[in-house]
């Protein structure tokens, strides 16, 4: 075990929850909404890394994940997602004196770069400002375990990736680094490519960071005792503390570590779960301590590792392997240069809020839940979590919403997702717990599990609404509308199983969605608008 000098203890950090505030007894504790609000706050001084030299193979698909789409409902894909995400923050953050660009750099590799370069082409950048590209290079690949190298041909070494580590030290090669902190920047934080619930995560963990003076800030979920998933633990060294550090260790190397301590992985009777948290691998840093890493003699190379797979009672690799690093690795730099004044830490939030990332295809999603399995990471539940997630979020405004369990999914191309309603909330229409109390009127709306509803635009309020199919609601900058008495009941929109061949961005869904009948209300001219009765748009 590479930690066997070390003795491992739960870091410290916090636990937010969307539905509950913190025991007032603690002074230390913060609540979810204050969180959130000291993010907001310090969201100008931001800069995004996105992480994606990965393709959609494991996935059944042979493109690029950021562009398969995050929903039926909108079609809208995942890099557009996330510069949605971004604008709105731009669109928060500025004022009448001051218009807020905040930069966005993704890491592709040179199985992703041409296409992502070509999507955003296609698309102005989804409106984005400041979007940079750094690419990695792949690595040869190693046959055996006396690292021969592994060759396509006589003349041709095979390569692979070399994992998302590599993102530090092209950060600090071209640049970005540097400018960020000589612009102002106090944060950065770092994406993965398909796990769309992580934005609602950002704030409150950057206003953690601000609070707690965190240099580096890890986004977490809960875990079962044991589970096979990495966790933050702070690691003591037994005889040298300037050694000691808080790092992701994986789960085979956390479980003999707390046996050789005479202790183990025990859930913690009040909550049911592992106090190590989960580690999710989206990173809050701050710029200062990041900047000054980088410049350390390392240059944001962090330490690689290999990881073989074996045929069995054998020593023979199954396939070639490769040398390969972790962008979560990054705390063996911080200690290397800051030594104990380094500050790391940890927010947790409840998995259905921040967590569902579609990384497998159809087939082993449905494989894996036949095996008892609830998180199967496919694009339909992925695509399912982010419904739940709004379904959550209205609820908690006071809609009369259902909200579905695991025992309420029904299975559609194998995968158990939820029923409804589906519900997709753009980023500019609330992009804080705050923001969509303020324009949710509570108690005076209902929406049934049958329908399907989608609000795009900052300028929309809802004081009361009964729906019963779909509901489209669309506002143009300048725009401000307020759905007011409206009824809306219609044939809605249904998931329909596949029959046939389909291309594959469709068929590792397994359904396809029909939109047989829809209320689609758009605004583009600026202007205050109320929408009533069976929609009826009236311009005030």
């Amino acid at each position: 075990n590479p930690f066997a000098d070390f003795e491992a203890s739960v870091p410290v950090g916090e636990s937010l929850s969307y539905h509950e505030e913190c025991d007032t007894k603690d002074e230390n504790c913060m609540t979810f909404s204050e969180a959130e609000e000291i993010g907001r706050k310090g969201a100008a001084h931001l800069a995004f890394v996105l992480v994606a030299g990965g393709l959609g193979e494991r996935l059944g698909y042979s493109g690029i994940k950021l562009s398969l789409e995050t929903n039926l409902c909108t079609n809208n894909c995942y890099l557009e997602f996330y510069a949605q995400y971004i604008r709105a923050l731009e669109e928060d953050s500025s004022t009448e004196d001051e218009s807020v660009t905040i930069p966005l750099v993704i890491m592709t590799s040179g199985d992703t770069d041409a296409a992502t370069r070509q999507l955003l082409a296609d698309n102005d950048n989804f409106g984005l400002k400041d979007v940079q590209i750094v690419c990695q290079d792949k690595v040869p690949a190693l046959m055996n375990s006396e690292a021969g190298l592994s060759m396509k041909s006589r003349w041709e070494v095979e390569t692979k990736p070399h994992g998302h580590g590599d993102v530090h030290h092209l950060l600090f090669r071209e640049g970005h680094v540097d400018k960020w902190e000589k612009a102002g920047r106090r944060h950065v934080v770092f994406l993965q490519d398909t796990n769309a619930l992580v934005v609602n995560s950002i704030l409150p963990t950057l206003g953690v960071s601000i609070a707690k003076g965190f240099h580096m800030n890890s986004i977490c979920i809960p875990r079962l005792a044991g589970e096979a998933a990495g966790a933050i633990a702070r690691l003591d060294h037994k005889t040298d503390p300037e050694k000691s550090l808080v790092i992701n260790v994986e789960y085979n190397q956390l479980d003999p570590l707390l046996k050789s301590q005479g202790s183990s992985d025990e859930p913690d009777p009040s909550t049911g779960y592992s106090p190590f948290p989960g580690n999710a691998n989206n990173l809050v840093l701050e710029m200062g301590a990041y900047a000054k890493t980088l410049r350390g003699e390392d240059q944001g190379v962090v330490v690689e590792f290999v990881n073989p797979k074996y045929k069995p009672d054998s020593i023979e690799f199954k396939k070639p392997t490769r040398l390969e690093c972790m962008m979560q690795d990054l705390p063996k730099l911080f200690q290397k240069e800051m030594g104990q004044d380094v500050n790391i830490g940890f927010t947790m939030f409840d998995r259905w809020f921040t967590f569902s990332p579609a990384k497998n295809s159809l087939e082993s999603g449905v494989e894996a839940c036949a095996a008892g399995g609830s998180a199967p990471g496919t694009m339909s539940s992925a695509e399912s979590d982010k419904y739940i997630q709004n379904q959550q979020k209205l609820l908690f405004s006071g809609m009369d919403v259902g909200v579905s369990t695991a025992d309420d999914l029904v299975p559609v191309g194998g995968i158990p997702v939820t029923p409804g309603p589906r519900i997709i909330l753009s980023p500019s229409f609330a992009l804080t717990q705050a923001c969509l109390n303020e324009k949710i009127v509570s108690g005076k709306s209902s929406i049934t599990t049958k329908s399907s509803l989608v609000l795009d635009g900052t300028g929309i309020n809802v004081e009361s609404l009964d729906l019963d199919g779909a509901l489209v609601v669309k506002a143009a900058p300048g725009v401000k509308v307020t759905l007011k008495d409206l009824v809306v009941k219609n044939k809605g929109w249904t998931l329909e199983e596949l029959e046939g061949e389909e291309p594959e961005h469709v068929a590792i869904r397994g359904y396809t969605m029909n939109k047989e009948e829809t209320l689609e209300i758009s605004l583009t001219e600026p202007g205050e608008y109320v929408v009533e009765g069976d929609g009826k748009v009236t311009k005030l």
